[in-house]
């Protein structure tokens, strides 16, 4: 696997801290204090899809490829106004890549989306199944979440990020996937209707984003942290050895836990959850980006790509970019 280029849109909407504590019971010091968060983008007057498209074409346009090129696209999404079609075949219309010889899916892994979907672009790379992938991470959290709800609504922000990967590399070093079920800690219900054949006794079917933010933090440092090592040690390197970690921007405190856990400096471990929020799956394909444009990740450097997220899921990747 060799990613051949990087791409990323936000929406033009910034809200800051001060703009909620309009609303909400909160404010500027009670987020960032507990998050690093100041602002994030929120889609408002645009077509989720088109975010997720412009993402998809700054990729392309980077890796020097045409949209045909594109055998396929797999899109991580947690949650969007699409049910059906898919968004990943949305996204390929919106570029006129030509059917039918693209199959396009989408992949809900929650937050470690990116880290699972290259996953699976490797293995398809590696058997053959594809030659040219189109992987987009686009996520609308803030449409999903409660905005009465002060512990989780500051959290989240909306933004896309993608990349192509092409075979005849050798870039993947290692990677490692895990879940422990355990739906009580992060949970989100599509709203439904009962069936005229059923009483809806005992199903809660409005129930609304919740997330346990204490045992995330828990979860979150301890999972990541131990995946980070055994893979870097599996690769035989060490931390020392990797030039970038680029974690999942969920919160500031949770990266710098783990960064304390892997005694490795501040420069190492780049962030955009400030201005950006949790993207979700969307936030390390975003984050990777825009390290990339701005000249701070260069071609033979290593990366560890770590996430986790719902499920209890976690992600683990270590290339050369």
């Amino acid at each position: 696997m060799k990613i051949l280029g990087t791409g990323s849109a936000v929406p033009r909407k910034t809200v800051t801290n001060d703009m909620l504590s309009e609303f909400l019971d909160t404010s500027d010091e009670w987020i960032s204090t507990r998050t690093g968060i100041k602002s994030r983008q929120i889609i408002t007057d645009e077509r989720f899809e088109d975010l997720a498209a412009k993402a998809a074409s700054r990729a392309l346009d980077a890796s020097g490829l045409a949209p045909d090129d594109i055998d396929y696209i797999i899109c991580s999404n947690v949650a969007n106004l699409y049910i059906t079609p898919t968004l990943s075949s949305l996204i390929q219309g919106a570029l006129g890549i030509k059917g039918p010889n693209c199959p396009t899916m989408d992949v809900n892994a929650a937050c470690a989306g990116f880290v699972y979907c290259l996953d699976l672009c490797d293995a398809l790379l590696a058997t053959g199944r594809a030659h040219n992938i189109l992987l987009v991470c686009a996520e609308e959290v803030t449409r999903f979440v409660d905005w009465n709800d002060r512990a989780s609504c500051v959290l989240f922000g909306d933004a896309a990020g993608a990349v192509v990967v092409t075979n005849g590399g050798d870039d993947m070093l290692g990677h490692k996937m895990t879940c422990v079920p355990m739906p009580e800690v992060i949970v989100y219900c599509n709203p439904m209707e009962p069936t005229p054949f059923e009483t809806g006794e005992g199903i809660d079917r409005h129930r609304t984003f919740e997330m346990k933010g204490r045992e995330v933090f828990r979860m979150a440092v301890t999972a990541a942290a131990n995946d980070i090592k055994d893979v870097i040690a599996k690769a035989g390197l060490t931390p020392d050895d990797v030039d970038h970690f680029l974690l999942h921007q969920a919160n500031l405190r949770i990266i710098e836990s783990i960064r304390t856990n892997l005694g490795q400096p501040h420069e190492k471990f780049p962030t955009n959850v400030e201005r950006c929020g949790n993207t979700s799956s969307a936030s390390v394909p975003l984050l990777l980006d825009e390290e990339v444009r701005a000249g701070r990740i260069k071609r033979g450097d290593t990366i560890l790509f770590s996430a986790f997220g719902a499920g209890f899921v976690t992600g683990t990747a270590l290339i050369k970019y």
